[in-house]
């Protein structure tokens, strides 16, 4: 039997200038294999709006400059994660700083990347944050885990949970384990059994629960409670390289 080609991931490029837009947009559509397809270029939110209402995106990478300023990229990815759950974002940063690595996941970035990266780099980086993985360096990974050991902004997430004595179904501990294992939605579902909107749905559920916005917050949250100190740092890297190394 023919096997139907992938369908493109279709991405939509926010950079800081229409130049940077329509470089990035040359060098993603000629990657290779061709499965992006870039469905807009935007240099301020006006514009991402404006593009979104039109087109739907599987993914957005968005700079952390913007035309709106030197760091609205990040209320825009908190914006787009709000009303777009469909839609992943990769922050792009000119440098791989700690506070701005820990703001991005913050605003609900599935992924980081440098622009001192290439284009194939970036290109992986699309897919594995498409396929539902967290990306991002070993560098910016040890800022997430200081921010998560140091960072009261971070840390106060989970003495909330503790205090307000949250409990978990056997159900949502099983996607929660499995979450910070860095299984996709889909092998959560093919785990359990479960169809994938009803990983989604779970999912919905747990954030709420342990006031989490993202997938690497609840890995986090997970890895948290078992682990501490070189331990924690080591399984969080499992998890970010088993996403690093899809394809």
């Amino acid at each position: 039997m023919r096997r139907l080609p992938p369908l493109p991931v279709n991405v939509l490029v926010v950079d800081v200038s229409r130049m940077a837009c329509q470089l990035m947009s040359a060098a993603l559509q000629r990657s290779r294999p061709r499965r992006l397809a870039v469905v807009g270029r935007a240099v301020d939110s006006a514009e991402i709006w404006k593009i979104l209402r039109e087109y739907e995106a599987d993914v957005a990478v968005i700079s952390a400059h913007l035309g709106d300023g030197p760091i609205a990229g990040f209320a825009v990815a908190r914006e787009l994660s709000a009303s777009h759950r469909s839609t992943k974002v990769i922050m792009l940063l000119d440098t791989i700083e700690g506070a701005l690595v820990v703001e991005a996941f913050r605003s609900g970035a599935s992924g980081v990347i440098c622009r001192d990266q290439t284009f194939e780099m970036l290109c992986k980086c699309i897919h594995v944050v498409h396929l539902g993985q967290i990306w991002a360096s070993a560098e910016a990974l040890r800022f997430v885990v200081n921010a998560l050991s140091q960072s009261p902004p971070i840390s106060a997430v989970y003495h909330q949970s503790a205090a307000r004595s949250v409990s978990l179904t056997q159900r949502e501990e099983g996607v929660v384990n499995l979450v910070a294992q860095g299984f996709t939605n889909r092998d959560i579902s093919r785990q359990l059994s479960l169809s994938e909107n009803t990983v989604r749905n779970y999912l919905f559920r747990i954030f709420n629960k342990l006031g989490t916005s993202n997938r690497l917050e609840l890995a986090l949250y997970s890895i948290n409670r078992q682990d501490s100190g070189s331990q924690q740092t080591g399984r969080v890297a499992s998890v970010v390289q088993y996403a690093n190394d899809k394809d």
